[in-house]
């Protein structure tokens, strides 16, 4: 009935995360609400296994109902990986129980149905780490190697008020065979504004090695993806998306903003834009491009440039390779075009219809989805 995941094709297969509306199995028909990862065979759309998430007990604080899985999965040969509407992450095998196998160390899945999953294995961040998400987890996991870089999702209290886990750390890197934990960072602690639904992105900048996080504070924080060699991270820069001026008021009334959005890089450069939760409403944004190449607080340093003709956007950027056009939605309804270089406005189009999806670029075109 509802399904925030983005689709991916990998292999053969389709994977896609979205809630139980459609019953796929036996076990929990559709009435009952969960958290699903469904995998379909790509020739056909047969449904090939799910991955089912129950509803955690302590409700909407944590895992908002209906939602399902709100992040897309990291697919490399013979497993997924993804973040649960649980606060979970996990290892799946892509084969399911196709191949006669319950993959381990995890064995102890309730049955080995054709069409349930293979756990690989599972980290419980709520459990482990401490952190309470808000609302619920919506990060993709992104992979370096065999590290994944997961942003947690901790968040405020349902009263909006405090923030329930501020020694929890929001950035984690782990082990992508085993889900050992290999560094953490606690930033942003108590600047977190709502939650933190952003995704990470990993490049070589200048060189050296980033993993680029989005901030619930509205600032991008830049790793270095060995961490300190204590467990614990390397920062490398970090940047306010907001300009200065901007104020944080509770419900949306205020001009600072969180990232919703991946950071995209480009020819050496990072793109982001900022927004906040949908249920704020439309308001000022700020979309910006910087210099990764920079140290410390970048901020000024590490500006290329700002474009403010943006409403907030929940949206990840699109850049075109071959003519060097960006192209960027907002939550009002606006695509809006601009030189990934310089930041000059080409043009806007109007949907007419608030937009949550992000642009897609591919043979000249751009694709774009709104809310009606």
């Amino acid at each position: 009935s509802q399904t925030y995941g983005n689709p991916v094709a990998a292999n053969g297969k389709i994977y896609v995360g979205t809630n139980n509306g459609g019953g796929h199995i036996k076990r929990y028909p559709a009435n009952v609400d969960l958290g699903c990862m469904l995998c379909f065979d790509a020739s056909n759309g047969k449904l090939l296994w799910q991955h089912s998430n129950p509803k955690l007990t302590t409700g909407r604080v944590h895992d908002w109902p209906l939602q399902g899985i709100c992040d897309s999965p990291y697919v490399d040969g013979k497993r997924v990986w993804y973040v649960t509407s649980r606060g979970t992450i996990v290892c799946v095998d892509t084969e399911g129980f196709h191949d006669g196998k319950n993959n381990g160390p995890f064995t102890n899945e309730p049955n080995e149905n054709k069409d349930e999953a293979d756990v690989i294995w599972q980290f419980d961040m709520m459990k482990e780490l401490g952190v309470s998400q808000h609302n619920m987890c919506s990060c993709s996991v992104t992979c370096a190697g065999n590290v994944l870089f997961v942003n947690t999702s901790n968040g405020v209290s349902f009263e909006h008020l405090n923030i329930p886990a501020p020694k929890a750390p929001s950035f984690i890197a782990m082990d992508r065979d085993t889900g050992k934990v290999l560094w953490t960072n606690g930033l942003p602690s108590t600047a977190i504004l709502h939650g933190q639904w952003s995704s990470p992105t990993f490049a070589v900048l200048g060189g050296q090695p980033q993993v680029v996080f989005a901030g619930g504070d509205g600032w991008v924080y830049s790793f270095d993806p060995k961490g300190d060699g204590k467990g614990g991270a390397k920062l490398l820069w970090r940047f306010d998306s907001n300009p200065k001026s901007a104020k944080w008021i509770l419900g949306g009334r205020g001009t600072r903003n969180n990232i919703i959005a991946t950071p995209v890089i480009y020819d050496g450069l990072v793109y982001v834009a900022v927004g906040q939760d949908p249920e704020h409403g439309e308001g000022v944004g700020h979309l910006v491009c910087l210099d990764p190449t920079k140290k410390g607080d970048i901020t000024k340093s590490g500006t290329i440039w700002s474009y403010k003709g943006i409403k907030r956007s929940i949206s990840t950027v699109s850049i075109d390779p071959g003519n060097g056009l960006l192209f960027v939605s907002d939550f009002s309804g606006y695509v809006h075009c601009l030189d990934a270089d310089t930041g000059k406005l080409h043009w806007i189009y109007d949907m007419k219809a608030h937009m949550w999806g992000s642009t897609l670029v591919a043979d000249g075109k751009v694709y774009v989805g709104d809310e009606d």
